[in-house]
């Protein structure tokens, strides 16, 4: 799937980086998401939530009722930040002189899109496919290894040019990414200054992202974006439906302890049977607060988020209300 190819992408460009950039990047609060082990695609249980998506309460619709997506999960699951400034602002109506200013890129004739190999070969990242018997952790490697060549290794103007290409890929390509193949220039005005990033509330902005994404078309059967989300989500409410392993016990953020279980069937057998699963779902298996006993312990992004758990999360407009 494209979304496992971009994480691989996004993973070998940090592992390329110096210790400094890497030490950036952990600031801003993304550092979580790249500790997290590269996950096995689900598209069946992917497929089989969306089905159950009810876009007007935007809830799951389960036989023995809704349960949503909040922003404790986004924390505890990826450990994106939830607090901080509101991912918002001024919608260029042409982004050609900020991307050229800002990542010293061209963008396509519709104005707002970097062409994604232009941006992956601006970091290095030419080679993108797996090599004729190349695992993929020996891709990883090379490419990481490649990519390494292209990336400052002092701090200055140059490096703030790859961090900015690398977090306009990260976020374009890995937790917003949409349908399509170019990458949006919508949040390049929030990179301008590298000093700002970390006090965005990106882990909300990751949720109101899934709400759109689960709420968009029917036909549409697949999630854009940071996939081990929703995959582990289902893991820890629905751990009857068999579909991930606890591999590494007490690891955070929880992201981390799972794998995938490898389901050889054709996609639409696994479809059906995960269907009839649900439909017969035991009620007592369901497990509706999954965090009881998580402590706090090397999470310090949990102590701030806290005041917003428990909470109704409007998407629509990106807000907090306190739930009825």
């Amino acid at each position: 799937m494209r979304a496992q190819v971009s994480w691989t992408l996004v993973l070998a460009a940090f592992l390329a980086f110096p210790p400094f950039q890497r030490e950036r990047v952990e600031e801003m609060g993304f550092g979580q998401i790249f500790r997290i082990e590269r996950m096995r695609v689900d598209p069946a249980l992917t497929q089989a939530l969306r089905s159950r998506w009810d876009a007007e309460s935007s809830a799951f619709a389960f036989p023995w009722g809704h349960m949503i997506l909040s922003l404790e999960d986004v924390s505890r699951i990826t450990g994106l930040r939830v607090y901080g400034r509101a991912v918002s602002g001024y919608t260029y109506p042409c982004y050609r002189a900020l991307a050229e200013r800002l990542l010293d890129l061209p963008v396509e004739r519709r104005y707002s899109l970097v062409p994604r190999v232009a941006l992956q070969e601006s970091l290095g990242l030419f080679e993108a496919g797996k090599n004729a018997g190349e695992s993929e952790d020996e891709c990883l490697v090379r490419l990481a290894r490649v990519s390494r060549r292209e990336l400052a290794s002092e701090p200055g103007p140059q490096a703030d040019l790859d961090l900015r290409r690398f977090l306009v890929l990260f976020l374009g390509r890995l937790l917003f990414a949409t349908r399509g193949d170019a990458v949006h220039c919508r949040f390049l005005p929030l990179l301008e200054d590298l000093g700002e990033v970390g006090g965005y509330a990106w882990g909300a902005a990751f949720l109101a992202h899934q709400f759109d994404g689960l709420s968009a078309s029917e036909r549409q059967t697949s999630t854009s974006g940071f996939y081990p989300f929703l995959q582990v989500w289902a893991y820890l409410h629905l751990p009857a439906l068999r579909r991930g392993d606890l591999t590494r016990l007490g690891f955070v953020p929880i992201a981390r302890r799972w794998d995938s279980r490898r389901d050889t069937r054709h996609l639409a057998d696994q479809l059906e049977c995960l269907q009839e699963a649900i439909d017969s779902y035991p009620y007592l298996d369901v497990v509706w607060q999954p965090y009881l006993g998580e402590g706090d312990e090397g999470q310090p992004w949990l102590v701030q988020a806290r005041p917003y758990f428990g909470r109704f999360f409007d998407y629509e407009t990106t807000s907090y209300r306190l739930r009825q």
